[in-house]
Formats: structure tokens, sequence, C-alpha cells
């Protein structure tokens, strides 16, 4: 039998506490994800193991040692896809990722690409003029575009921002709310005020939006307009039908920039309606300068229990389909038959 190889590496308190995470959280991940025992003696960090998982177990260490002398707060989404990375011999990704800063939320926390899906995201949104961001819950397409609308804004690359979204509800009959016209709308953009006010402050995003250099409104309200010189962010746009779509993609002028996002598996359009996101990456995938970018239950960043789920829900609806093409295939053969017994 082979003996236990062993690797020590030198960690400082205040970082060992970052990534081992609280009552030892992370370390017990590693632990059982790699089969290793790992050991902290007065910074000495002893990693004991079969050699190869060691080297593998010692990498994320060092990586994450690596984001929090950069600062970061170690979270268990970095060290998930920290293992991930290492598995596929992609830890300097990583390192690189958090070079990205966006900019900082008015609390001052940066904000980065966590992902290298985020990150192809990032770039495609820095290089192209339209972007679809097209991926489920959690994986950062509204928050990302909103992080690069600001920056944007604030260094005079734009002279406005404009964020949509087409008025649907999810599921449930809202009613008739009360207020004036911009209070039955708000429900339905409240998750764009939330990015804002984290983003940009509620003081600063008032002042904008008075002046009407903000402005959150409805996809209806993009009818009969140009929109020049403007950041605009069209959210949740699988809810869009193709009509809506092509109204919104014709409105926009000279000096623009247009990000698009949308998860295909939370359609609340009428059953039987098309989508108009469905239709665009359809007929404008070939165009230069529009890119489509498509994120993964990999990119998820909220809690790692919203990963678990959405690759549930995957793989439920990968079957659902799998077992609706075998039964469209066997009804065919069936009226084959019928004929056979017809022309006897």
């Amino acid at each position: 039998m082979a003996k236990d190889y062993s690797r020590k590496i030198q960690l400082s308190a205040e970082h060992m506490q970052k990534v081992f995470g609280a009552q030892d959280a992370y370390v017990k991940k590693l632990e059982e994800d790699y089969d290793v025992t790992i050991v902290d003696r007065n910074g000495s960090v002893t990693v004991t193991g079969e050699e190869t998982r060691v080297e593998k177990a010692v990498s994320v260490l060092e990586l994450l040692t690596t984001l929090s002398e950069r600062g970061n707060e170690i979270e268990e989404q970095n060290v998930d896809y920290a293992m991930s990375c290492s598995k596929e011999d992609q830890e300097s990704v990583l390192k690189e990722l958090d070079t990205d800063c966006i900019c900082h939320t008015i609390a001052g926390k940066p904000i980065k690409p966590k992902t290298l899906g985020q990150k192809a995201y990032v770039d495609a949104i820095r290089n192209k003029m339209i972007v679809f961001g097209l991926g489920p819950a959690g994986t950062g397409k509204t928050y990302l575009a909103m992080a690069m609308a600001i920056t944007a804004f604030k260094n005079n690359e734009v002279e406005r921002i404009i964020l949509t979204r087409p008025a649907i509800e999810a599921g449930e009959k809202l009613g008739f709310l009360p207020g004036d016209l911009q209070s039955k709308v708000d429900p339905y953009l409240r998750p764009l005020y939330d990015a804002l006010y984290q983003i940009m402050g509620a003081e600063s995003f008032t002042k904008n939006m008075e002046k009407g250099l903000i402005e959150v409104a409805p996809l209806a309200y993009m009818r009969g307009r140009t929109l020049d010189n403007a950041y605009i962010i069209l959210d949740e746009a699988q809810n869009t039908t193709p009509a809506q779509m092509k109204m919104f993609l014709t409105r926009i002028g000279f000096g623009s920039k247009v990000v698009i996002t949308g998860d295909m598996s939370q359609k609340d359009l009428a059953p039987g309606t098309k989508s108009g996101l469905d239709v665009a990456s359809k007929v404008l995938g070939k165009i230069d300068d529009i890119a489509f970018c498509s994120l993964t239950n990999r990119d998820v960043v909220r809690h790692p229990l919203v990963q678990k789920i959405v690759k549930a829900y995957e793989d439920y609806e990968s079957g659902q389909r799998k077992a609706g093409a075998v039964s469209s295939a066997a009804k065919p053969g069936k009226r084959g038959r019928r004929n056979t017994v017809r022309e006897e």
C-alpha cells in the first residue's frame, strides 16, 4: 500500500478564517470531495491523502487564499467553483476573473464576473452593440448588465439608462392596483429598482430619474420612440411576443448599447404563444455585432441550493421532452397500421 502523501502550506490567521469558513465548513467540503485530511497547526496547514487528490485540494486552498488576499469575502459559491475549476485544470482562470472589476456597490462591494460564463457575457457586452444574455435564474444576467450600464453612464459613455420589461404576471393575476400609472407598473419593475438601489444608491437613482436620465418603464412605452445615446436593458425577454421584440429592436438609435436578458424555462405567455426571444435567437444569430451568450446552472451565483434546484428542473424537463418525443414517434406507426387494415 502506498504511503499517504502530504503537503504543507502557510496561512495567516486572517485568511485562514475566511478560507476555512464558519465552523470549518469549506475545509470539510474539501476533505469529503477529495478524500483528504486537512489539519491546521499554528498557521501551517497539512493536507494528507493520495498524491493527485492532495495536489488538487492544495490548489483550491491556494486559490481561495489568493482571493482572500485580494480583499474578497470567501463564499460557498467561490469554493464550489474553485473545486470545479481544479478538476478541469483551470485554476488560473478564477484568478483572472477576480481582476475584472466592473464597478462597486454603494456599500463598496466590488462587482465582478464570478464564472467563465459570466466573464464571456461581460466581455460580449463590452464588445458588441446588442447582447442577448440567456440562462436560468441566479446567473447574474440582469445584475451584471445593470452594473455595466451604470458604469457606462458614470463614465459619460451614454447619456441615459433605459430599463424595460414586459408587464406580464408570473402565473398569478394582480388585479386592479391602486395609484397612478407609475404605481400600477412598479410591481413588474421592482427587480430592476432593487439592482439600481444596490449599485447606485437610492438618492443618486432618484435624482437621475427626476432628471429623466434614468427611465424604468414597461416595454409598451417603447413604441414610436428612437433611443439614441442610451444604455438599454430589456429584462424578462422570454415574455415578449415576436412583434414586441421586433418593435423593441427597431427602436435602437445611434450611440446606444442594448442588453436583452431572458430565461426560456420561465415563460409566462399564454399557452401556444411564441416567445419573441426564441424567434430572435433563430433570426438574428448570424448578424455581426449581435452576440448570444448562454449561461448555465454552473454560472448560478446565488445560494448553492439554487444551483441544485436549477439543475434538477433542467434534468426533469429534459426527461419530459424525451418522453414526449418517444410518444410522438410511436403515434404515426399506429396510424400506418390502421391504413393497412383499410386497404385490405
